[in-house]
Order: C-alpha cells, then sequence, then structure tokens
C-alpha cells in the first residue's frame, strides 16, 4: 500500500508533462495542417516526366 503514495503523485506529475507537451506543441502550430500530408503522397510529382 505505501507504493500508491509513491505512484498517485508520479502519475500525477507524469500526466503534467503531457499536457504541457500537448499545450508546447499547439503553440508551436503543429497541428495546424492534418489533412495535406496524407493526401500528397497519392498524387504524383508534377515536374515528374512522363518517362519516368
Amino acid at each position: 500500500m505505501e507504493i500508491v503514495i509513491l505512484l498517485i503523485p508520479l502519475a500525477l506529475i507524469v500526466l503534467g508533462l503531457a499536457i504541457a507537451a500537448f499545450f508546447w506543441a499547439v503553440k508551436r502550430d503543429q497541428f495546424d495542417d492534418l489533412d495535406s500530408p496524407g493526401w500528397r503522397i497519392l498524387f504524383d510529382d508534377r515536374d515528374r516526366t512522363k518517362d519516368e
């Protein structure tokens, strides 16, 4: 039962770090465009020639 005294604060610290990392990523515009990278792989590059 003594381990609970250690695990609860440790879990809260990890949760706080995860929330801080999420807000850091939002502030740095990491989640602005989630659709374009997924669609970009489906289309050919326009600068390629037909011989390739």
